[in-house]
């Protein structure tokens, strides 16, 4: 895959080939970035390693970790995107099904693990590395509505997704920014980690592509969560926004609807059900 590629292979940083073997393929660790730099030491502690499995991402509902001695925290699917719009992009997202139907992995009605902070760490380092690249100006960077699987994982996990066609998933460059800002999102991670200066929370209304969140996301302190679009307001039950609220690795600030983005039927339906639980409700203008 050309983002993998652009990974193992790259000037910027190293990764050697260790022992240990994921869905048949060996793991490669992460030894830093060539040459010596501060940024190298900063990872003494922490381990990161690049699997390959040719599993359908959406469907992988066991990370097959029995055999291993690792337990990672986090989880970064770097993945192909396919869209009808055919848009070459760059995108980020959570997952999880909002209805019960369960067409693209996962269980009906469910959300994976998540990490706000991480998302976060993700697109923004998404926007910044697509910026550098002005062969790549045709290119946008959206985030994504949580949508398809897998749910079933035991860790939060995000998508750093390459769209739209094979002649995308081609361009070396496009590989190259996805592959550069897989690495870029842990340390943007760490980072928020450590100051605790972020806002987390969970999205409701708007649509798939999420442009209100993702101008909060950027200009704010905000860290978006789960986003519920519009389209599925009315699926919205108190068990899912329970899910929502607890299936994230930060404890949840706000509930933050578009409220420009959702018709007065889903306000209807949705505000008496943020009201039982004991958090903000905000609109994204708000910010």
């Amino acid at each position: 895959m050309n983002i993998r590629n652009k990974l193992i292979n790259s000037k910027a940083f190293i990764f050697e080939e260790t022992e240990y073997f994921w869905h048949k393929n060996p793991l490669f660790e992460f030894k830093g970035f060539s040459g010596k730099s501060e940024e190298s030491l900063n990872f003494n502690t922490d381990q990161i390693y690049l699997g390959l499995t040719k599993e359908s991402l959406i469907f992988l509902n066991d990370l097959n970790l029995g055999k291993l001695a690792l337990n990672p925290d986090l989880i970064i699917f770097a993945s192909r995107h396919r869209s009808k719009a055919q848009r070459p992009a760059f995108l980020a997202h959570l997952t999880g099904n909002w209805s019960s139907k369960a067409e693209f992995g996962g269980n009906p009605s469910e959300l994976s693990l998540a990490s706000a902070l991480l998302f976060k760490a993700g697109i923004l380092s998404l926007l910044e590395n697509s910026k550098i690249c002005t062969v790549l100006a045709n290119f946008s960077t959206d985030i994504e509505v949580t949508h398809h699987g897998p749910t079933t994982l035991e860790k939060p996990l995000i998508f750093m997704e390459l769209g739209s066609t094979k002649e995308e998933w081609s361009i070396d460059e496009a590989g190259e920014v996805v592959a550069n800002s897989i690495i870029n999102a842990i340390y943007k991670y760490l980072d928020f980690k450590e100051k605790k200066d972020q806002y987390i929370g969970l999205g409701f209304g708007g649509t798939h592509y999420a442009p209100n969140f993702q101008r909060l996301v950027i200009n704010s302190n905000v860290a978006m969560s789960f986003i519920c679009p519009k389209y599925y307001i009315q699926e919205l039950n108190r068990d899912l926004i329970a899910q929502m609220i607890e299936n994230n690795l930060e404890s949840v600030d706000y509930f933050i609807i578009d409220w420009k983005g959702t018709n007065s039927e889903d306000k209807k339906h949705l505000v008496p059900l943020l009201e039982e639980f004991d958090i903000p409700i905000k609109k994204t203008k708000d910010f």
